[in-house]
């Protein structure tokens, strides 16, 4: 198989897994400025944000609330975390992210190799404290949402706005996109249409000849989503036409649309009742 010219531009989970590896390589830390990762042009960015954070946190109660979007032990515990974000142990944002009902639908770990280190290279996953990383990027737990507001940096996703968009276009310069982020994620990049192709995907429940697109539970449908393009390496719509979700939803093409000037395709899968 030739090598895949796509990217997949994920969420993060606001579930995470606890603990990590306390001696994890250095050569993939964030934390320093000279070490490596992929997207390791915003370390500075990170650390003023986490800088920030952590000075918030010794603000009131209910300041630490609302920045965090949580209460009482999740609370105590998203405080602990933040607090010790520099040193703490580490784990691949994938598992890190992997209680979340969208990374436990993709199932990695029943990809075959190939289809698991197209994921690892192609994902792009749009943290609210790290702005961009790959599946494969080591990090620590941390508890920040893309929408949250930030004592002296203000709303989260327009801080990264204008750090992360010249290196994320350029990233995906001439490359398929598909494209399954939320809007608060999307808020944070200024799309430049430097892709080939960008692809969204909506899921509608029609019954009755009545079509509701999907909110709640979208999710895990987009997990099983990734698990087939990455599997398949789908880089075009062709494989779309056969293809059966899943949870049975099926490509409708001509309810499906394509903007020629932004090169902006949004793929409409309906599942009848």
């Amino acid at each position: 198989m030739s090598t895949p010219n796509f990217s997949i531009l994920l969420a993060p989970s606001e579930s995470k897994t606890e603990g990590g590896n306390p001696l994890a390589p250095d050569m993939f830390d964030y934390r320093a400025s000279t070490t490596f990762n992929y997207f390791h042009d915003l370390n500075p960015d990170r650390r003023s944000l986490i800088a920030a954070v952590q000075e918030a946190l010794d603000g009131s109660k209910s300041s630490v609330e609302k920045m965090l979007g949580v209460k009482g032990k999740h609370l105590e515990h998203a405080i602990e975390v933040n607090r010790e974000v520099i040193g703490a142990p580490l784990m691949a944002a994938l598992e890190r992210y992997s209680p979340g009902v969208m990374y436990d639908a993709m199932d990695f770990q029943s990809l075959p190799t190939g289809a698991q280190r197209r994921l690892l290279e192609n994902g792009i996953i749009f943290s609210g404290l790290f702005g961009l990383l790959r599946p494969d990027d080591l990090i620590p737990e941390y508890k920040l949402k893309m929408d949250a507001s930030v004592p002296g940096i203000g709303r989260v996703n327009t801080f990264w706005k204008p750090r992360l968009s010249d290196l994320l276009n350029k990233v995906l310069e001439g490359r398929v996109v598909w494209n399954l982020l939320p809007g608060v994620h999307q808020e944070a990049w200024q799309d430049e249409h430097t892709y080939k192709e960008m692809i969204s995907v909506k899921f509608v429940d029609e019954k009755k000849g009545k079509r509701t697109t999907v909110t709640h539970g979208v999710k895990p449908l987009r997990g099983r989503l990734v698990n087939f393009i990455v599997n398949e390496s789908v880089e075009d719509i062709e494989a779309f036409e056969e293809y059966r979700h899943p949870d049975k939803y099926k490509l409708d093409l001509d309810a499906s649309s394509y903007d020629e000037d932004t090169r902006q395709r949004t793929l409409v899968m309906v599942r009848k009742a």
